[in-house]
């Protein structure tokens, strides 16, 4: 008791000025600590390596798959608006991504997929072959619009008799995120075996070491050539058949610039046997989580009921405002997407897919949940602190 009068006597002879003073110089070294460990913390991507920027393919009468360069938007992008700066004031959207090559493109990041990675690819090339083929409709053969007095009006599978005057074709890209099996040899395997114009719409690349799936993704999606770029897991666990849903739902939100994302959600299924049978601890995990989401991201983002779907589809235009700003490669990647496609002002529209759990899966529910947990709490930090800027 003496001492604690002791210290309140010393306290009150202290001047009010100096311990205003000493609070405040407090607050502001905690902040620039927390700013500065925020820095360190916050995962910065490496730029990708001269190797990676290459595929391999199966040509016509080919077997080996040779490398090749890979062409690439978003240096031509990059290149195009350091230009525009250099010259004076300028926005994004002043700036134009490259024309599409192909109508669709599929994002496929692997690691150590050879087990379930033919499968996939079966069904998506199925799908991608019947409904977009190689080939125009008669009436866009020769890049001609379709005659139609509603320009934009698409076919039940999404495919454009629009704008873009029906651009036929497909591509695959297998972005193999460090695969120490035999990944690479399946996707190229699987290629032989395809055989035809459809082997050379199969792209593989390579990453020198893994990064986490966001860092795939993002690495694909640097390289497409599609008129839509779609990303969806190795595990086929998203039922490919309903790529047309997302195609026409992005066409229905699409902006003046034609900028559109469509996300497959499972939130329709939380009710069903697939999900009630899961563990009580992934069950309560995958709630926890949803209630993070809410907490933490801005309200567009919060308001989508599954962000963590692999299957979400972007159309071209839409790409510039997103992937050149990616940070995340692990799990919580899809957050920063839809955040930043919120922040550029641009439409998203959550479509029911069909969905089937899958064994071999490579989550550890409880850490990478833990990991999901911190990844969005130091995502969220970094972009509302000025970490991370749109440049």
């Amino acid at each position: 008791m003496d001492y604690l009068r002791h210290v309140l006597r010393t306290s009150q002879a202290v001047p009010l000025p100096l311990i205003v003073t000493l609070v405040v110089s407090t607050v502001v070294g905690l902040c620039l600590l927390f700013y500065l460990a925020l820095f360190i913390v916050a995962p910065i991507p490496r730029p990708p390596l001269r190797s990676e920027k290459s595929y391999r393919t199966i040509e016509p009468g080919e077997y080996s798959g040779e490398a090749r360069p890979l062409p690439c938007w978003q240096d031509k992008y990059n290149a195009q608006k350091e230009a525009a700066r250099r010259k004076g004031n300028f926005t994004e959207t002043d700036l134009q991504v490259e024309e599409p090559e192909v109508f669709m493109s599929l994002v496929v990041p692997a690691f150590n997929e050879e087990d379930r990675l033919g499968i996939m690819l079966t069904e998506a090339v199925e799908y991608l072959q019947h409904e977009y083929g190689n080939e125009a409709p008669k009436s866009q053969a020769n890049g001609n619009r379709a005659k139609r007095k509603d320009a934009t009006q698409a076919l039940p599978n999404g495919y454009a008799e629009s704008n873009s005057g029906g651009l036929p074709g497909w591509e695959i890209l297998v972005v193999s995120d460090g695969s120490t099996d035999k990944t690479i040899e399946t996707a190229l395997q699987f290629a032989r075996e395809l055989g035809g114009k459809s082997a050379s719409c199969i792209r593989v690349i390579s990453l020198h070491e893994n990064r986490g799936k966001g860092g795939a993704v993002t690495h694909g999606m640097r390289h497409v050539r599609g008129q839509y770029a779609i990303f969806a897991d190795a595990d086929g666990a998203s039922k490919f058949e309903d790529l047309g849903k997302l195609v026409r739902e992005s066409k229905k939100i699409e902006d003046a610039e034609g900028r559109g994302v469509a996300v497959g959600s499972r939130a329709h299924l939380v009710g069903s046997e697939a999900v009630v049978k899961r563990s009580f601890l992934r069950n309560l995990l995958m709630h926890s989580f949803h209630l993070l989401l809410r907490l933490l991201t801005p309200p567009a983002t919060a308001a989508i009921r599954d962000t963590q779907c692999g299957f979400k589809l972007f159309s071209r235009p839409s790409l510039p405002y997103i992937i050149p700003y990616m940070h995340s490669e692990g799990w919580i990647f899809d957050v920063e997407m839809l955040m930043l496609a919120e922040s550029a002002g641009i439409p998203v529209a959550e479509v029911p897919i069909g969905w089937q759990e899958v064994k071999g899966s490579k989550l550890n529910v409880l850490w990478d949940s833990l990991g999901m947990a911190w990844g969005l709490a130091v995502l969220r930090a970094a972009w509302g602190l000025g970490v991370y800027r749109r440049s």
